[in-house]
């Protein structure tokens, strides 16, 4: 029989819970430990459609990415999806910083088809990120259309470097690469000599300051560059855990539309 707590032992034996930030709420959100698992569904996030998918296929377990208790709760509605959780008894546990520090962008590099040679920067003694050389050297454009074709996006946004008069001859032969939303992390990887920074969720003043400094900054979206998370998940715990099944949730998708 395998139960909640094997479960989260095997995660912290491939992404140790103590490496989690401070901010951070992974492990168990919702359950008890003690708790038998048949059936789990793995996404990225809890939604209301993911959880509606778990009653209706009699999973008891959602195993996520993100935690789906981030703040601290004064109430609880039975309409939110802590409510249905707990209304339908079902268990969520999480794996978030302490996954993205352990295995994240490891596995974001080799999606994109990149060997990273060291570390963005660090924080608490968790790393951070990955700095990747690059094969051959690429303009921004080109570049774009890899990203796009390695993880699947409808649309990534960058700053093209060619078109300004200070760096019209950029070309990119390193490139740091920070799943989720590492834009605050474009002048470490400006300091470790990379002339682009591959992540998601970029705000504004982010592609003003780097293209001003000479770093080409691409978003390829908070959702593509860490969904990879999923089928990891999946592979690894249908190995450990062969008593018990687990999905991709059908309904694990990106929320947001594109019109291109």
């Amino acid at each position: 029989m395998t139960t909640i707590k094997d479960i989260y032992n095997y995660i912290n034996e491939i992404a140790p819970y103590e490496l989690q930030e401070s901010y951070d709420n992974s492990g168990l959100c919702i359950g008890n430990g003690r708790t038998e698992v048949k059936k789990a569904l793995i996404a990225l996030d809890v939604t209301k459609d993911i959880i509606l998918e778990a009653v209706q296929c009699g999973a008891d377990t959602i195993i996520t990415h993100h935690p789906v208790i981030f703040k601290a709760l004064k109430t609880i509605d039975t309409d939110t999806v802590v409510g249905m959780l707990l209304a339908n008894g079902i268990c969520s546990i999480s794996a978030h910083t302490n996954f993205d520090s352990s295995l994240m962008n490891d596995l974001l590099c080799k999606q994109l088809e990149m060997i990273p040679v060291e570390h963005i920067t660090e924080n608490g003694g968790a790393p951070i990120g990955c700095i990747c050389a690059l094969e051959k050297e690429l303009t921004a454009k080109e570049l774009a259309k890899h990203i796009q074709s390695c993880l699947g996006n409808v649309v990534v946004r960058y700053n093209d470097l060619s078109m300004t008069q200070s760096y019209a001859d950029k070309k990119i032969s390193r490139a740091a690469v920070c799943s989720g939303s590492g834009g605050s992390f474009w002048r470490d990887a400006l300091a470790k000599g990379c002339d682009a920074l591959i992540t998601g969720d970029v705000k504004h003043d982010i592609f003003i300051d780097a293209n001003n400094s000479g770093l080409c900054v691409f978003d390829a979206g908070h959702f593509h560059t860490e969904n990879i998370f999923c089928e990891y998940m999946k592979s690894e715990l249908h190995e450990q855990f062969r008593d018990v099944e687990f999905l991709v949730a059908k309904n694990n998708k990106d929320i947001v539309c594109y019109k291109v």
